[in-house]
């Protein structure tokens, strides 16, 4: 009895081993799971930072004008760029460089746009302003740049900006020497998926 007694004394536990690789391989793969669920966030949760603070000089988006006894007699001149990134064959030019502004004032300036290819291509405009801590108080009612634009073969287009400068800018003193604002755009091309080609067989007919 005692002998048995000993044995089962010193007998080592059951392992656990398997058990623990099971909760180390489950915590990894949340892990990764998380990671990558944080990495296809952080583009529209940057986007809609920069959209909400003005950050990197990213504009705002305005859904009404400024009442008429909140539109300054302090004016600022908003200077106009153009550019097209590579693969996009357009030609994309301010109608106007400049104009000068009162601030708080809506104002409507256009840029033209043509598309110098025989076939139909589509652009999508980014957009930013400087001195970047603008942004902020640059807002637009309308713009191009909010969708994707599709232009016809050869099609010339003219495009319609509409923004005001936010009369709230008065009262941040480090805007207070400021006189001029740029207002830049580059459009970039737009991938569109291929169309599905019809199989052989579905493009004969009966003989």
């Amino acid at each position: 009895m005692d002998e048995r007694t000993n044995e089962a004394a010193t007998a080592s536990p059951t392992p656990r081993r398997p058990r623990r690789d099971a909760v180390v391989a489950f915590a990894c793969g949340a892990f990764v799971a998380v990671m990558v669920g944080a990495a296809y966030a952080a583009v529209p949760l940057y986007d809609w930072f920069c959209r909400t603070t003005g950050f990197g000089g990213t504009t705002q988006v305005a859904t009404s004008i400024p009442a008429p006894g909140e539109v300054l007699d302090r004016t600022v001149t908003v200077r106009f760029d153009g550019n097209v990134s590579g693969g996009l064959p357009w030609r994309f030019v301010p109608e106007q460089t400049s104009v000068t502004v009162r601030i708080g004032q809506p104002v409507t300036v256009y840029y033209k746009v043509v598309n110098e290819v025989a076939r139909e291509t589509v652009g999508l405009a980014s957009y930013n302003v400087t001195p970047p801590t603008v942004g902020a108080y640059f807002s637009k009612l309308n713009c191009f740049c909010f969708t994707e634009q599709r232009m016809k073969p050869g099609e010339t287009r003219d495009m319609a900006v509409v923004f005001y400068v936010e009369p709230s800018i008065a009262k941040d003193s480090e805007h207070d020497k400021l006189n001029t604002i740029t207002l830049s755009y580059t459009f970039f091309p737009v991938r569109e998926p291929a169309k599905p080609v019809a199989g052989k067989g579905e493009s004969q007919g009966r003989s």
